[in-house]
């Protein structure tokens, strides 16, 4: 048993380095998930890839995302964490780099772009396994808000991938976007350095002999937590991997305005929701909170479908940023507290759930769209059911908690 936070490893590394590295991970993860889709109608205009099948490009990342979940935990355990961790940095860089050469090499773009996405996917499944867990394993106190804070730097990650996007192809020219694509693969290259050094403790560890699948499956509450971490991911992802064409094509303003008023509005609301959890999280019940933003992405979700002024739909989306905010962390904890010798088959099954639902909600919204003329009003408004689907279920887990069924940890 891990003690103290402040072990000393190798000379002043300790575990909050760690915390550090797996902070930068989310980034990286971030990354992964936005960049690209600022590219959508690039793709579409220089290399004459319709709407319908840029979609598939969504789909392709979160699909291989949720394999990576579900198959992860055979070999993590294994192997080691700090293998898995270095070999998801190798591919995320590897992903962007390629995606440099491969759809100008190969006959078909399409294909090439297909190839670099199913590598960084790889990547991004693994540290979406992997650095929860690490970061729960960790000495530290107040796991929900420590939680939270992590999950924050996904989405100053996501701003960041937003904003730097923007000043270079401003700057650059978007397209020049292969020099991006190559300057963004630097970034898990020097984590993967980091990796190499940082203490890493295990879940069995500190918690002990972890449960096996079935013995988790038959678990009481595992599966709803799985409910909730589908409805997490589609909520979030429907609008944020949207949101660049959705401003540009459905607002009618220009890419720039749209990907920094809403794409890294989105960003910076949802990590801003985070970050407050994260520092005020012990005074507030979690539970009231997940309610509350339950309620607001709703709200958000029919003003960005029904509305067709620009200002009213760019707030739509920094709204269902600041709402979802708390929804994949706060999940996260709550099955944490209940479940305690879930280990990282837990965290591996959750994330499968979670990006299960990544993929369903934005393929759900670009399908939608293209059946309704290309209108992402609509498209974006069919996704509401899983916001509604969340909603009910934070409403079922209250009820149950006053019962004294469910114990989540909330204080």
């Amino acid at each position: 048993m891990i003690k103290h936070f402040e072990v000393r490893i190798i000379k002043n590394i300790t575990y909050k380095t760690t915390l550090t590295a797996c902070f930068i991970g989310y980034v990286i993860q971030a990354i992964v998930n936005n960049f690209v889709p600022m590219l959508f109608l690039r793709f579409q205009a220089e290399f004459g890839i319709p709407l319908a099948q840029i979609t598939w490009l969504i789909t392709i990342n979160f699909a291989v995302q949720l394999t990576v979940d579900a198959v992860a935990p055979a070999f993590v355990d294994k192997i080691g964490y700090r293998v898995s961790m270095q070999l998801a940095h190798i591919l995320s860089a590897s992903g962007f780099l390629l995606m440099t050469i491969l759809p100008d090499k190969l006959p078909s773009p399409f294909a090439g772009l297909v190839i670099c996405i199913v590598m960084y996917a790889v990547g991004g499944g693994l540290l979406e396994v992997l650095v929860s867990p690490i970061v729960e394993a960790c000495p530290t106190d107040n796991k929900e808000t420590t939680m939270s804070l992590l999950h924050s730097f996904y989405c100053w990650g996501q701003a960041a991938t937003v904003l730097l996007s923007t000043v270079f192809f401003a700057l650059a020219g978007i397209e020049h976007w292969r020099i991006l694509a190559a300057l963004w693969s630097i970034v898990p290259i020097l984590n993967f350095i980091l990796f190499l050094k940082v203490p890493i403790a295990t879940l069995s560890e500190t918690r002990g002999q972890e449960s096996g699948f079935a013995e988790l499956i038959r678990t009481p509450g595992f599966l709803f937590f799985c409910l909730m971490m589908l409805c997490a991911g589609a909520c979030e992802l429907t609008v944020s991997q949207w949101a660049s064409a959705f401003a540009e094509s459905g607002l009618h303003i220009s890419k720039s305005a749209g990907d920094l008023i809403g794409t890294m509005g989105f960003a910076l609301c949802m990590g801003s929701a985070r970050a407050m959890f994260g520092k005020f999280g012990e005074k507030i019940p979690l539970q009231k909170v997940m309610l509350a933003s339950s309620v607001l992405c709703v709200g958000s979700y029919l003003l960005i479908g029904l509305t067709k002024a620009p200002a009213a739909g760019l707030i739509g989306c920094m709204l269902c940023g600041f709402s979802v905010g708390i929804f994949w962390p706060g999940t996260f904890s709550l099955s944490a507290a209940r479940l305690r010798n879930g280990g990282t088959l837990m965290f591996a099954l959750l994330a499968l759930a979670g990006d299960l639902g990544c993929c369903a909600g934005p393929t759900i919204a670009g399908k939608a769209s293209a059946l309704l003329g290309s209108n992402l009003h609509r498209g974006i408004l069919c996704g509401i059911v899983f916001p509604c689907i969340m909603l009910c279920c934070v409403l079922l887990m209250d009820k149950e908690y006053r019962k004294g069924k469910v114990r989540n940890g909330a204080k």
